[in-house]
């Protein structure tokens, strides 16, 4: 009880202790290479069933090659450390500033540096907020950091792939299921360095009945402006077709507008009542056109397009259509 109470506060730490059924947690570590030829996403995470069947994973998802593998352990091989971010599956080792693999298909380590992590406060715990103390959420949700430097190589099917100065994002989501519906696109990559762009909008099951419930932050300038729910942000406009998805939010200060290109995509393991028996589709080549307006000032704070931007769209996604 101890160990769940403490790691509310601190959400980059694994949240699942006591948990022996229906859940699962899982860290998703983006990295792109200094010339951006090179993309992957490295997902270790575990995964328990309702009849309490346990597994864990490390999904790989090659984003040039669009390309994943899924190599599953035994969740007696998964150790989470107390009181931090620490996880070690088999021979690979998990922390916010470096990875170490030990797979048939990759291996090698990089290091992380320069974190941006999203703000993280005892009345609002990161990404989440207030929602992060509420016990019965489907999917709860957190950011590491929204973008960063990486150090090292890694190995991949024989190739040796230098990541010195590549850039880096880090997230996590723990809970039952990912939600029905959602949208979720990310990019550190604009005409300038130092930008960075999350955004997630997703049906959330609450009390019987459900809401669209939205996440979004723009890292500009080295302060960090967000678009929540829970913030007094309003979701003006969530449109997606087969070639684009539309997003407009806005509050007292700010307007974001967002307009991600859809691109071929690569199939990924997704929760579904704990266990990894759902599929998503993910494209880690997308791009984001933004548009960012300080309201009070009517100054156009930012008009870029992110490169390398991942981007999933799943589910029924009219259950999350907004118009204005």
């Amino acid at each position: 009880m101890i160990k769940q109470l403490k790691s509310i506060f601190l959400p980059d730490q694994f949240q699942g202790w006591g948990k022996t059924k229906s859940y699962f947690e899982g860290w998703y570590f983006k990295v792109v290479t200094a010339d951006e030829s090179h993309a992957f996403a490295f997902i270790p995470g575990i995964a328990m069933d309702e009849n309490g069947n346990q597994q864990s994973f490390i999904q790989v998802l090659d984003g040039k090659k669009r390309t994943a593998e899924y190599h599953k352990f035994d969740a007696t091989e998964f150790i989470p450390k107390s009181g931090k971010f620490e996880i070690k599956i088999a021979g690979n080792f998990f922390s916010s500033n470096e990875f170490q693999l030990n797979l048939s298909s990759v291996q090698g380590h990089l290091s992380f540096s320069e974190q941006t992590p999203w703000p993280n406060e005892w009345y609002s715990p990161g990404i989440m907020g207030p929602y992060s103390f509420v016990p019965f959420m489907e999917c709860y949700h957190g950011i590491l950091s929204m973008n960063h430097r990486i150090d090292g190589q890694l190995t991949v099917l024989g190739e040796t792939i230098d990541f010195t100065n590549g850039r880096g994002y880090i997230e996590k989501d723990w809970g039952r299921s990912f939600p029905s519906a959602y949208t979720w696109m990310q990019a550190n990559h604009f005409s300038k360095s130092g930008i960075s762009l999350k955004a997630s909008v997703a049906k959330i099951p609450w009390l019987g009945s459900s809401f669209v419930g939205f996440i979004a932050g723009v890292w500009l300038n080295d302060r960090l402006i967000q678009f929540t729910t829970y913030n007094g942000s309003k979701l003006v406009k969530s449109f997606i077709d087969k070639e684009k998805v539309e997003l407009i939010l806005e509050n007292k200060k700010y307007r974001l507008e967002i307009k991600a290109h859809r691109e071929k995509s690569t199939q990924l393991a997704s929760p579904i009542l704990g266990f990894m028996d759902g599929r998503i589709e993910e494209s880690m080549t997308s791009e984001i056109e933004v548009k960012l307006f300080d309201k009070k000032n009517n100054v156009l704070l930012l008009n870029d397009k992110g490169r390398n931007a991942g981007l999933e769209v799943a589910g029924n996604v009219q259950e999350i259509v907004v118009m204005p």
